[in-house]
């Protein structure tokens, strides 16, 4: 029973970071929609909660694999890492979120897994295959998210520019909705599979599956986790992101959501992790951006691009720092 102590205590700080990622990210698919007024914060988040679960149902577990497998040599390291990197994601975001700013789980836990494995093994335990796809991912959402969500925008001022407001405002009022579904679905999609890959690589090093793979079980239980972490909501995020970074209509709401969605779903198919946080973010100012480059509230913008900045060096030292602890307990 006390050898298996260890394992049961990773597998419940990994449980614990996808509880975390569902608290803390929930905001990014409904903040728009709260913020449009169109749905109320309560049935937005219980929206987002349930299709955050059935993105990670039915989307595969190609972006599972990649964390799980090809970001550090799963052979060449122990449990002990897989605690320092989701241990530093809950310290990192609990504290940032204490301010209402947004920050990238994907990239917490690739720096927490990094700082860990560099910490305990080396820099022959990193893997350029998931490197590679990481920093596609990190395109994707600092410059797909923006740009889609421009050109969009652009579009639907052309389309819509001759319609009355209260009629646009009706119809985008219905279709955010829809947007707002898609945004949460897709970060289930990519941001579910993340914990997923690590609860899977928690076993095989734990002896419990003899190669890596991600069990059906493993699925609904990290789906179910994160699930109940977006009901629990995340007001201050929310805040930040709907009301203080640019002011939103029903249709700047529907060409973000819409934008973001599209480059998450693109990115979970190609077994790309992104910051799911990072593409509504950018969709947001490129939304905004549309109109004038001074409708952007470039002093939150800066506040927020800081935390991400931070995010990878102070979750890096933080999970070899605990990694070295971790590696004398266990």
């Amino acid at each position: 029973m006390l050898e298996a102590l260890p394992l049961v205590l990773v597998l419940l700080l990994v449980l614990g970071a996808e509880f975390v990622n569902g608290w803390t990210d929930a905001p990014n698919a409904i903040a728009t929609v709260v913020s449009t007024r169109v749905l109320s914060p309560y049935r937005a988040v219980l929206m987002a909660a349930v299709l955050n679960v059935v993105g990670v149902l039915v989307t595969g577990t190609a972006v599972a694999a990649t964390i799980g497998k090809d970001i550090i040599r799963p052979e060449g390291v122990g449990l002990e890492v897989v605690a320092a990197a989701t241990l530093a994601i809950i310290i990192w975001s609990t504290f940032v979120w204490r301010y209402g700013l947004p920050t990238s789980k994907t990239h917490e836990l690739v720096a927490g897994l990094t700082g860990a494995g560099l910490a305990t093994a080396g820099p022959s335990v990193l893997l350029w295959d998931g490197w590679k796809k990481v920093l596609i991912g990190l395109g994707f959402s600092t410059f797909l998210g923006f740009f889609i969500a421009l050109v969009v925008m652009v579009a639907l001022y052309r389309v819509f520019h001759r319609t009355r407001r209260a009629t646009v405002r009706g119809v985008f009022s219905r279709l955010q909705i829809l947007s707002a579904a898609f945004v949460a679905f897709s970060h289930g999609s990519n941001d579910g599979q993340k914990f997923m890959g690590v609860f899977a690589l928690a076993l095989v090093l734990g002896k419990k599956l003899p190669s890596f793979h991600v069990d059906l079980w493993v699925v609904l239980l990290c789906g179910v986790t994160m699930g109940l972490g977006t009901a629990v909501g995340g007001w201050r995020i929310m805040r930040t992101m709907g009301f203080r970074l640019t002011k939103l209509e029903p249709v700047n709401g529907f060409a973000a959501e819409s934008s973001a969605g599209l480059a998450i779903t693109l990115a979970s198919r190609l077994g790309i992790p992104l910051s799911t946080t990072h593409t509504i973010n950018t969709a947001i100012m490129g939304v905004g951006a549309t109109r004038r480059l001074s409708a952007v509230r470039w002093g939150v913008t800066r506040s927020i691009v800081t935390a991400w900045v931070l995010t990878f060096p102070v979750c890096g030292a933080l999970a070899a720092l605990l990694a070295l602890v971790f590696k004398l307990v266990f």
